[in-house]
């Protein structure tokens, strides 16, 4: 079976720690989306968004994503928390291949990564609070790219990992690509 997917979910719910392992296991490329986008820019996430700001940010983010979706063959995709952001993303993300949501609560969030000091969205205020907020605009985006939901809370990686390689073979069994 030649993996071919992509995910999306809030920053801290596992897109990478999960992607990575997913494609070692089926032997398909891992590309993480924020690591390419810092390569590109040459500098990191936060520091062009502090210089440049958000919507230069996301017009970048759509161009590298364009780019890594015309790459033919198997690969495991995992996207920045924002990238569901614009409709023509979500589109993107939907023709890629399947997406799949890993959804994880703020609080089950907040867990995993209140000792991060390298992510900006820590970073003064409340953590707690701004994730909520960012859930509560978001999880309806990523519910509407995604193909399939894995509910993260509390399974450990190895158990997500295998979550989706039975999603993933389900749906190819059934063809290919299936609801939400």
């Amino acid at each position: 079976m030649q993996i071919r997917c992509a995910l999306v979910g809030m920053p801290g719910s596992g897109k990478s720690t999960v992607g990575r392992q997913l494609a070692h296991r089926a032997g398909v490329p891992f590309i993480d989306l924020d690591h390419r986008l810092e390569h590109t820019l040459g500098t990191t996430i936060r520091s062009f968004f502090e210089a440049e700001g958000e919507a230069r940010f996301r017009d970048i983010e759509s161009q590298v994503l364009a780019e890594v979706a015309r790459q033919p063959g198997g690969m495991v995709l995992s996207t920045g928390g924002g990238a569901v952001l614009r409709p023509e993303n979500r589109e993107v993300l939907r023709q890629f291949g399947n997406v799949l949501y890993l959804r994880a609560s703020p609080e089950e969030i907040y867990k995993r990564v209140k000792h991060d000091k390298t992510r900006p969205l820590l970073q003064g205020g409340n953590p707690m609070d701004k994730l909520r907020d960012l859930y509560a605009q978001r999880d309806h985006l990523y519910r509407e790219t995604a193909h399939y939901v894995i509910e993260t809370g509390r399974p450990s990686v190895h158990t997500l990992v295998n979550m989706v390689m039975m999603q993933l073979e389900m749906a190819e069994s059934a063809g290919g690509a299936g609801p939400h």
